[in-house]
């Protein structure tokens, strides 16, 4: 037996706060550095606290801090408090709410909200917000109220709200299905030289860093991702495309465009806060950093979305205009490409 793996009864009053499935391809690792880079604000520290205190499991057996995870591993932290995700005080947080009805709602999400409690953010989510305008709606599969989807916090644009239990199953269908349409609009590095394309490829957590995602070639690893894109407007540094998700993955949008060679416009996460394309004019540099302060966040917007009704079985299509700090950004790119791209030369 691995001296590092102890059994025990997992009917002690434990609660799950966070679980993770090792992917294939991951190298050997310590525990505690694995946590470390996918749990938010964690020490070394306190992740191995917390192994001493018997508090980390894999495959439902508690570990020290220098157990290796392998690939497939079922890693859970178990603690004797409930997350704190779970205790809901509702906040007057205001909304933009585009439709509603008895059945659904559709909120135009502003840029830099959470949309559900997490590590590191336990107030000020549209959870929150939701959990103050509304009373009794009904929980997802992971115990969320009213969420049928969600989008990254510095994405802005439509999200589906369910307000009855029927309408929950009924969207959550669709959505699976694959038969809700969903369009983004994204500004992205490079000039994307096909007027329209699809990008497929599977899904999952980066093996390094496990903030981002990645996509994988080998179809055992991660999830099936479809992006269809197409042309809008063309800065030549930088180009407008329009996204439509065929599939709905984490940071999918992101993920692929980056795989692509086209990182979204100021997406610090997957390097887009940097210069990818351009001159080493100084004049260059000072109009890049001009434009991030203006979109200070990754340059997508979920500008329409589209499904049928749970209850009129009426097709339902919403659009949003682009937010103000998007609609800005663009006009300043219009402006430099007609003046300046002429006199330029990559």
């Amino acid at each position: 037996m691995n001296n590092n793996v102890e059994s025990v009864d997992l009917e002690e009053e434990l609660y799950e706060h966070f679980k993770f499935e090792v992917p294939k391809g991951q190298a050997p690792l310590r525990i505690d550095k694995y946590l470390m880079s996918l749990i938010q604000n964690a020490t070394r520290n306190k992740i191995q606290i917390a192994a001493t205190e018997g508090n980390i499991f894999v495959n439902d057996a508690t570990v020290k801090s220098n157990y290796k995870v392998k690939a497939f591993d079922v890693v859970r932290v178990m603690l004797t408090h409930p997350p704190y995700e779970n205790h809901i005080v509702p906040e007057n947080i205001p909304l933009d709410i585009v439709f509603e009805d008895d059945t659904l709602l559709l909120i135009n999400k502003k840029p830099g909200m959470v949309v559900h409690p997490g590590h590191g953010n336990y107030t000020g989510t549209l959870v929150h917000a939701l959990a103050y305008h509304f009373d009794n709606l009904p929980m997802n599969s992971s115990e969320r109220p009213g969420l049928v989807h969600r989008i990254d916090k510095d994405t802005s644009g439509l999200l589906v709200i369910a307000k009855t239990e029927a309408a929950m199953s009924h969207l959550a269908k669709q959505f699976e299905a694959k038969t809700s349409e969903r369009e983004y609009v994204a500004l992205v590095w490079g000039n994307v030289v096909a007027e329209e394309g699809t990008i497929e490829g599977n899904v999952a957590r980066h093996v390094k860093d496990r903030m981002q995602m990645a996509v994988f070639a080998d179809p055992e690893i991660g999830k099936p991702a479809v992006t269809h894109y197409k042309v809008l407007e063309r800065f030549g540094y930088v180009t407008l495309i329009s996204c439509q998700l065929e599939t709905g993955r984490t940071h999918q949008i992101r993920v692929h465009l980056k795989h692509i060679g086209h990182t979204l416009f100021n997406d610090e996460r997957y390097g887009g806060h940097l210069i990818l394309k351009g001159t080493t004019f100084t004049k260059y540099k000072q109009f890049i950093d001009n434009c991030f302060k203006i979109l200070p966040r990754q340059a997508l917007h979920a500008k329409t979305l589209g499904f049928v009704h749970p209850t009129t079985g009426e097709m339902m299509r919403f659009d949003t205009e682009l937010p103000q700090d998007f609609q800005d950004c663009i006009e300043k790119w219009r402006g430099y490409s007609k003046t300046n791209l002429s006199e330029e030369v990559e």
